[in-house]
């Protein structure tokens, strides 16, 4: 499953999405589904609950997606960059997938064990690694695995310049050829697919040690119980 964060609502018009595009068609070319959500375009206000209408929102769109990001095996995360920043758009959806975190899987692990994550960054300015450590630390501490390597980008030159994929006078696009490019987008794409593979192969994370439902019920997995006997 593909978020793209772009400000702008309409999703063609999105850079962002261009590189998303490149994962899409790599994924597809090995038989994984892919589907793309244009945050932009739905109505889902900010909050960390699981639906706003309950919390003095009118419309919330976020619980029809959920229940497909339960479907999902991988998550990436498309942010453009401000001021060396994802955008708000992307917090939003950060926000709002941490407002389900609560939630356990049948094994008491939370529901996000078993899916794997990365994350797009396009911008003409510096920060693919600042906003990469963010949304990649947000999704793992939510539970999802994070496989070695799982951002890409696109920012140009240093300063204001072309954003990914647009015209240049040469008739070229702006990091289509580009190699670094090119290479951390595959890398992050076959790194995701063996991943979830690998997860699927094994029966995903064995629940010793993580299982809070055990925990709850008194289970401490070895943790040593602080309790001081004279």
């Amino acid at each position: 499953m593909l978020f793209n964060t772009t400000l702008k609502r309409v999703e063609e018009e999105s850079h962002t999405k261009l590189l998303l595009n490149v994962v899409a068609e790599m994924m597809e070319k090995n038989g994984v589904a892919v589907e793309h959500v244009h945050m932009a375009s739905k109505t889902i206000p900010p909050g960390v609950y699981p639906d706003m209408t309950e919390h003095g929102h009118p419309v919330d769109e976020w619980p029809a997606i959920w229940e497909r990001v339960l479907e999902a095996d991988i998550l990436v995360i498309g942010t453009p960059l401000w001021l060396g920043e994802e955008s708000s758009i992307c917090r939003i959806l950060i926000e709002r997938l941490y407002g389900m975190s609560g939630l356990l899987n049948d094994r008491g692990q939370s529901i996000f064990y078993n899916k794997v994550g990365g994350c797009v960054v396009t911008g003409n300015e510096d920060g693919i690694k600042h906003a990469a450590m963010t949304i990649a630390f947000a999704l793992n501490h939510l539970g999802l695995t994070i496989p070695p390597q799982a951002d890409c980008g696109w920012i140009g030159e240093a300063g204001p310049g072309p954003s990914y994929g647009d015209a240049l006078d040469d008739g070229s696009r702006a990091g289509f050829g580009n190699d670094f490019t090119q290479r951390n987008t595959t890398i992050m794409t076959w790194n995701l697919m063996h991943m979830a593979k690998m997860l699927k192969d094994v029966g995903g994370i064995p629940n010793h040690g993580n299982d809070r439902e055990a925990w709850k019920a008194g289970c401490r997995f070895d943790y040593e119980n602080p309790e001081h006997r004279a």
